[in-house]
C-alpha cells in the first residue's frame, strides 16, 4: 500500500484539506465536523448542477442527464410551494418503488426546505396508515400500487396525492400535470440545523419510528463516505503499467431508495460526484449481471445477501464483471466465507463493508481491500469525524481497548431524534452519543468488531425485523396462545424469521395458514419462514420472559 492508515487519514482530514475536520459547537455540544461542508442540501445540489449533460440516471431504456433531473426537481419544488402551499419544515412523503421520479421528488422536496419522508414500499395499508398519521405529510407522491394502499389514509387525513408512473387516478394529481417543464425553484433560506429527512426504522414496540436527520447530518454522512473513498485510493497499490484503463465510476442501485443505504451512500454519492446510477426496480441477480456487463458498473453496494447471490449465481461466468472495483455494502455482517469468495471471484474488485444505521445516515466504520481480507470478522475503522466508544452494558462507563460492551457513536452525522417520540429519543441518544444496541469491541488498531445484538432484532438480508412487531400480528390469530419470534441462521440471508407457537386448546393451525394470515398484516419479509409448534407452554425465565435462544436452538436442531 502507498500509505499507512494513519498517514492517509491525516492527509485527507488534516488542515487545509477538502475534508478537514474541526471542532465546532453543534446543538450546544463540541462536535467534530467537516470544516468545508455546504450549509444545506440545496447548496450541495447547486454545486452538482455543474455535471450538466452527463448521464445521471438509467432506468430500463430511459437515460436522464443531471440537467434533466434538476430541471424536473425544480419544477416539483415549484409545485410544492405554489400549488400545495408547502413551507419549510412541512413533510413530503415518497411511497414508491425505485423510479427516477423518486429521485426527482427527493431532490425537489429538500431544495425547498421540506422534510422528505421515505416510506417503505413493502408496507401494507395498515403500516402506511400509521406512518402517514405519524408524520402528517402535506403531500404524498407515489406509484399506482402505493397510492392504492395509502389512498384511504390520505383521504381521511387530508393529504394531497401525486401519482407517478401511472395514468390518471381519481382523487390524485398526475405527475405530468404537477411537474411543469421550465418552472423555477422558489427561493428558500435553509440552514445546517433545519430538518431534512425522516426515514422510518422498525421499533421494539411494534411500530416504526421516524428517524429525523438535519441538513448537517445528511451532508456529514455523505462527506464521510467521500473522505473514506479518498483514503482508500491513497492506500491502494498503483495499478501495473500494462493495466487497461478503468471505466468511469458508476453505481448500480440494488437496494430500495427508502433505505438509508440506497439513499445516502449510493444515490447521494452519485449526485455529488457526478456519477452514473443504474436503477433496478427490484433485486434480480440475473438482471444485475446483465446491467453490470452492459453499463460497465464499478460499484456494487447492497446487503451481504446480494453479494452472496451474485457470486453464487449459476450464470455468473456468462457475464463480464471485470468493470467492478468494489463489491459489498452494509446492513449486516458478512460471513468470512463470503469475504473470501468475493475476493477470489472478481478480476478487479475487492470486498467492501460498512457498519452504519439509519440513525447514523449509514456512515460508520468501513472495511475494504486488504484490511477486509486480513480482518474478515471486523467491520473496519472509522474516520475522525465520528467517535466510537465501547461502554459497559451495566453502568454505561467507557471500557478500555479490547473490552466487550455496547457500541456508542458520536458525530455530526447522527439523527437529532425520532419524530414525535421524545421517549425513544432520550433512550437512544444520551448526551450526544447514540446507543447502537450492538455489542462489540475495538482492538488496538482501531478495528471494530460486532459480536452480538442487545436489541431483540432479527437482521434478515439487511431488513430489520423486530420480534415484538411480528408477535403482535401473530397474536391476532384466535388459535395462538403463546408466540416467541427469533432469528434462525440462514446461509443466504444471514438470518431468517422463526417462531415457536403454543396453540389454544382445541385449536389447530398449519404453518401455511399462519403465513397467509400474516400476509395481510405485515410486510412479506417479516412473515416467519420457520414455524415450530410446541406441545406445552413455552419456556420462560424467572422474569417471565420467553427463553428465545433455547427455542431458536431447538428449531435449528430439529432442522425446521
Amino acid at each position: 500500500m502507498s500509505l499507512s492508515w494513519d498517514e492517509a487519514v491525516a492527509a485527507v482530514c488534516g488542515p487545509k484539506s477538502m475534508f478537514e475536520v474541526v471542532e465546532e459547537q453543534v446543538a450546544g455540544r463540541s462536535t467534530r465536523v467537516f470544516a468545508h461542508a455546504p450549509r444545506s442540501l440545496r447548496e450541495l445540489f447547486a454545486n452538482s448542477r455543474a455535471h450538466g449533460g452527463a448521464t445521471f440516471l438509467v432506468y430500463e431504456d430511459e437515460r436522464w442527464t443531471f440537467a434533466e433531473v434538476f430541471a424536473a426537481a425544480d419544477a416539483f419544488g415549484h409545485a410544492l410551494v405554489h400549488r400545495y402551499g408547502v413551507a419549510k419544515g412541512d413533510r413530503v412523503a415518497i411511497a414508491m418503488r425505485n423510479y427516477p421520479e423518486w429521485v426527482v421528488a427527493f431532490i425537489g422536496s429538500l431544495s425547498v426546505g421540506a422534510i422528505s419522508v421515505s416510506l417503505n414500499s413493502l408496507w401494507t395499508a395498515d403500516e402506511l396508515e400509521y406512518a402517514i398519521g405519524d408524520c402528517s405529510p402535506t403531500v404524498l407522491v407515489g406509484d399506482a400500487e402505493r397510492i392504492g394502499r395509502s389512498r384511504a389514509a390520505c383521504e381521511r387525513q387530508g393529504v394531497r396525492m401525486i401519482a407517478a408512473r401511472t395514468g390518471a387516478i381519481e382523487g390524485t394529481d398526475a405527475w405530468a400535470d404537477v411537474v411543469v417543464p421550465g418552472a423555477q425553484l422558489p427561493a428558500v433560506d435553509i440552514g445546517p440545523e433545519d430538518d431534512a429527512t425522516i426515514l422510518y426504522t422498525s421499533g421494539t414496540t411494534g411500530r416504526p419510528k421516524g428517524a429525523v436527520s438535519t441538513q448537517r447530518a445528511v451532508i456529514s454522512g455523505l462527506m464521510g463516505f467521500g473522505a473514506r473513498a479518498v483514503v482508500e485510493v491513497m492506500r491502494a497499490d498503483p495499478p501495473p503499467p500494462d493495466a487497461p484503463p478503468s471505466p468511469p465510476p458508476s453505481f448500480i442501485l440494488i437496494v430500495p431508495l427508502f433505505h438509508v443505504t440506497g439513499c445516502i451512500p449510493v444515490l447521494m454519492s452519485c449526485v455529488v460526484a457526478g456519477l452514473k446510477l443504474v436503477i433496478m426496480y427490484k433485486w434480480d441477480v440475473g438482471q444485475a449481471l446483465e446491467i453490470i456487463e452492459r453499463e460497465k458498473i464499478t460499484n456494487f453496494v447492497g446487503v451481504p445477501t446480494q453479494s452472496w447471490d451474485l457470486v453464487n449465481s449459476p450464470r455468473f461466468a456468462e457475464f463480464d464483471t471485470s468493470s467492478l472495483r468494489t463489491v459489498g455494502g452494509g446492513g449486516a455482517p458478512a460471513p468470512p466465507a463470503l469475504v473470501a469468495k468475493v475476493a477470489s471471484s472478481f478480476r478487479n474488485a475487492g470486498p467492501q463493508l460498512g457498519y452504519g444505521m439509519t440513525e447514523t445516515n449509514a456512515y460508520g466504520p468501513n472495511h475494504a481491500g486488504a484490511d477486509y481480507i486480513t480482518h474478515p470478522t471486523s467491520t473496519g475503522r472509522v474516520l475522525p469525524i465520528v467517535q466510537i466508544e465501547i461502554r459497559d452494558v451495566g453502568d454505561d462507563r467507557p471500557l478500555p481497548v479490547g473490552g466487550r460492551g455496547e457500541i456508542w457513536f458520536k458525530g455530526p452525522n447522527l439523527i437529532r431524534g425520532y419524530w414525535n417520540r421524545p421517549d425513544a429519543t432520550a433512550e437512544t441518544i444520551v448526551d450526544g452519543w447514540l446507543r447502537t444496541g450492538d455489542i462489540g469491541r475495538i482492538d488496538d488498531e482501531g478495528f471494530v468488531y460486532i459480536e452480538d445484538r442487545a436489541k431483540d432484532m432479527i437482521l434478515r438480508g439487511g431488513e430489520n425485523v423486530y420480534g415484538a412487531e411480528v408477535e403482535a400480528a401473530i397474536y391476532e390469530h384466535p388459535a395462538v396462545h403463546e408466540a416467541a419470534v427469533y432469528g434462525v441462521p440462514d446461509e443466504r440471508l444471514g438470518e431468517e424469521v422463526g417462531v415457536t407457537l403454543y396453540l389454544n386448546e382445541g385449536h389447530a393451525l398449519a404453518a401455511a395458514d399462519l403465513r397467509a394470515f400474516l400476509a395481510e398484516r405485515i410486510a412479506p419479509f417479516k412473515v416467519p419462514r420457520v414455524v415450530v409448534f410446541a406441545d406445552e407452554p413455552l419456556p420462560r425465565n424467572a422474569a417471565g420472559k420467553f427463553l428465545k435462544r433455547e427455542l431458536r436452538d431447538r428449531a435449528v436442531a430439529q432442522g425446521s
